[in-house]
């Protein structure tokens, strides 16, 4: 069967996800009778790494991974049903969705653990169209059940679609296994958590590992959804033919850009949409590839090749609507002004074998001189809402640093004038030994993070929480 936008080809588990119109009906798999969407935590197994190599042991919602695909119409309600048959506690974070703080904030914070056994309805209508994330969010097991492949995706598909042959999502994750295909269980493992954290040599695009290769026809465009589902590694991905645009960062629209060098770096639960228009000739390719970090390759993720006749050009890549929710103008002058200073990690004066544990372990990063689960101590600040704020990210680690600010979407400030860049996103990545600034407008009442989004580093002393009241 040819791919097309009227029709929705395998699985959630699949290595190719394929949207269409059908995937926005009302049922879904893993719906119940009430209307609601089973996210059931729990172990599974999954074919990751080709055969011979035996099913890979993992942590999904119905035991797959990702979890259940959950779409609808910007104004219509996400309804899930978290139900934890893990031995550990849990607890949902979605990402980059503006919604209620009892609904998205820190477990032990905010919203109530679930406890093994337990189980929790969770309703609400989401304010912004775009692609999301599910993730575990409960100190500090977050980063052990998002490496072992417990996560989704969310579609709030826009009023008016914007125009593209086929509609794709891929989810990009790392695995650290043995020799057996298995998750290497050395999770809180010091080495990783001092350094820039758990890294995996095996990555894969949709719970499967090795290159996809995916055939259409030439000229056709592609609307490419990205998701970094790691838990520590920021992902260089750098495309190579075709024409490319960036239509939306962190589940936000932006006007239509080429990245730089053809080159984007996503951090963990960061989300990217693309228009990909192929070549009109057949037999030429575009390639996503994955470039190497420290002893790791270059991989080349994804191929799109192209065969058959041309299609027909596709229309002008229009400045999609701005969301009207979101402020026009942040007024930098009014703003609560704060630098967040992070410290902590490997050095150049760490001994050999250094390898804090228990406590220690526990205070290996610090914001302005603290190490914090999130959960304690006075708010970083406090803020009436509809408040400008401008936060400086100090990083005076030898490492880069992703910081997510929750139930709020930011702007990333010029470094060197008044302005700022034309998207909106939920987290940013901070180099080694520089400082990026950042606004926002906190219009979101409650007890929100400031965390990294590197697990290893928020289990680990890297977080705090304001307040707006």
């Amino acid at each position: 069967m040819p791919l097309s936008r009227r029709a929705l080809f395998g699985s959630v588990a699949a290595s190719l996800f394929a949207l269409s119109e059908t995937a926005r009906s009302e049922t879904a798999p893993g719906a119940e009778a009430d209307g609601f969407t089973l996210l059931e935590a729990r172990p599974g197994a999954i074919p990751l790494q080709p055969a011979p190599a035996a099913p890979t042991k993992i942590w999904g919602f119905g035991g797959e991974v990702p979890g259940p695909l959950l779409r609808v119409k910007l104004g219509q309600p996400i309804k899930a049903r978290l139900v934890n048959r893990l031995d550990q506690p849990t607890a949902l974070h979605w990402r980059g969705m503006r919604i209620a703080n009892e609904i998205d904030g820190l477990a032990g914070l905010v919203q109530k653990i679930v406890a093994p056994g337990e189980s929790r309805d969770i309703s609400f209508v989401p304010p912004d169209a775009g692609t999301f994330f599910y993730q575990p969010l409960v100190q500090p097991f977050s980063g052990q059940q998002l490496d072992r492949g417990l996560h989704g995706v969310v579609i709030v598909d826009e009023p008016q679609v914007i125009f593209a042959d086929s509609d794709l999502l891929f989810v990009l994750d790392d695995w650290r296994l043995d020799n057996a295909s298995q998750i290497i269980g050395d999770f809180d493992n010091p080495a990783d958590v001092i350094r820039q954290g758990r890294l995996g040599a095996v990555s894969s695009v949709n719970a499967r590992a090795g290159m996809q290769v995916l055939t259409f026809q030439p000229g056709e465009r592609l609307r490419l959804r990205l998701v970094n589902a790691a838990g520590a590694r920021i992902m260089d991905l750098s495309f190579q033919g075709g024409d490319l645009k960036v239509i939306a960062l962190d589940g936000q629209f932006c006007d239509p850009f080429e990245p730089a060098r053809r080159a984007l770096p996503l951090g963990p639960g960061a989300r990217c949409d693309l228009l990909l228009d192929l070549p009109p000739i057949e037999g030429q390719s575009c390639k996503l590839i994955l470039r190497g970090e420290t002893e790791l390759p270059d991989v080349t993720l994804l191929e799109f090749q192209t065969k058959g006749a041309a299609k027909p050009p596709a229309p002008p890549i229009l400045p999609p609507p701005q969301n009207p929710l979101l402020p026009a103008e942040i007024h930098l002058e009014k703003a609560k002004k704060l630098d967040l200073t992070i410290e902590g990690g490997w050095t150049k004066a760490t001994p050999a074998g250094f390898k804090p544990s228990g406590e220690a372990l526990r205070r290996t990063w610090t914001i302005n001189g603290k190490a914090s689960t999130g959960q304690d101590g006075p708010p970083l600040f406090s803020v009436k809402k509809g408040t400008p704020v401008s936060l400086g990210l100090v990083n005076k680690s030898l490492f880069p640093q992703v910081i997510h600010i929750q139930g709020h979407v930011v702007r990333l400030l010029h470094d060197h004038d008044d302005g700022w860049e034309p998207y909106w996103r939920d987290s940013v990545i901070v180099p080694p030994l520089r400082t990026k600034h950042i606004a926002f407008v906190a219009d979101n009442p409650g007890k929100w993070l400031v965390a990294s989004a590197i697990m290893d580093h928020f289990a680990n002393g890297l977080a705090g929480w304001f307040e707006v009241i």
